[in-house]
């Protein structure tokens, strides 16, 4: 059933008051949290590279405060094991029967912080919950919910002791993005605001999380047209061919990225995705699915140089409104 311009408005509304009600936790970083919140709508998961103590964790407290939902984090460790994560089938005397115990990974917003410094055997018990929100514990599945979405984060400078998360784990996140060090002026602002140290403890629910499987569903629904779906095939083969890269964008990647266009168009008023919402969303969906080849890394070219450069040699589609 096609959206009407009526539920657009209403959706876009939405939208733009989860993102001003996170902002009174995080300040001044409103277009990564438009993309954490595209990419829950998206049901999708969102990977955050970023230095210590740029306010990961207040992002995603405050992101389940918003929606009135729950919320764990997992601090990734070398020792942590698969069922610290998932949790654990225990056998209850009294009752006489094996009981399933639910690990922190039962919840709307999942932080797994600093993700990659955890075993791959543990990285991968997120694997099958991140694809579909089910855990499956000796043979018995167990669903997580909705919403659900994991936000995890590594630190891109302190390499030592980490492990690289495999391609097939960064496959399952939408977005990969970074919050970033604060402007001037919004840093003078926490400056003075420092003896608030809980700030996402004060942001009120303003949606209920059923209402958020809703807006989820609707966008699903946003018109795209065959030119512009084609487009987002031409840049996703791109990748594949590209001279600099030895792996481009998945399958599942370019759905991802279809999913998300749909999102961003609706969180603008509109009731059909454009050109540039494939521009827009290209490098926060595309790039961290890419392997660079070790000869043009070393040479400095990134993922993000690859997405940039593709979207530049590929004409985009004519605009033509729905």
């Amino acid at each position: 059933m096609p959206v009407t311009q009526e539920q657009a408005t209403w959706f876009a509304d939405a939208f733009d008051k989860l993102v001003g009600n996170i902002e009174q936790a995080i300040l001044g970083k409103t277009h990564p949290v438009r993309l954490v919140v595209a990419a829950m709508l998206s049901d999708g998961h969102v990977l955050l590279e970023d230095f210590p103590g740029t306010g990961k964790t207040v992002l995603a407290k405050a992101l389940a405060a918003t929606i009135d939902g729950t919320h764990s984090r997992i601090q990734f460790t070398p020792d942590l094991l698969p069922s610290d994560v998932t949790g654990v089938t225990i056998y209850d005397q009294g009752k006489g029967k094996f009981e399933f115990h639910e690990g922190p990974v039962f919840a709307s917003v999942v932080l797994a912080d600093e993700i990659n410094r955890a075993s791959p055997k543990t990285q991968s018990a997120l694997l099958e919950v991140m694809e579909e929100g089910v855990v499956t514990v000796d043979g018995v599945g167990h669903s997580v919910g909705q919403p659900f979405m994991v936000i995890a984060t590594q630190n891109p400078v302190e390499q030592a002791g980490t492990y690289t998360l495999p391609e097939a784990q960064l496959d399952r996140f939408l977005i990969k993005t970074s919050l970033g060090y604060p402007d001037h002026d919004t840093a003078v602002t926490l400056l003075l605001d420092s003896a608030n140290r809980a700030r996402a403890s004060k942001i009120a629910p303003i949606i209920a999380s059923e209402s958020v499987v809703a807006m989820s569903k609707l966008a699903s629904e946003v018109f795209v047209d065959t030119s512009v779906m084609q487009y987002v095939s031409q840049i996703v083969s791109a990748t594949r061919t590209n001279k600099d890269a030895t792996l481009g964008v998945s399958m599942r990647g370019a759905m991802a990225l279809a999913r998300a266009v749909k999102t961003w168009a609706l969180s603008q008023g509109r009731v059909y995705v454009t050109p540039d919402d494939v521009r827009d969303l290209a490098v926060p969906v595309l790039a961290h699915r890419i392997i660079v080849d070790p000869e043009s890394d070393f040479a400095g070219v990134k993922a993000e140089d690859i997405v940039n450069r593709i979207l530049v040699e590929i004409e985009p589609p004519a605009y033509r409104a729905a």
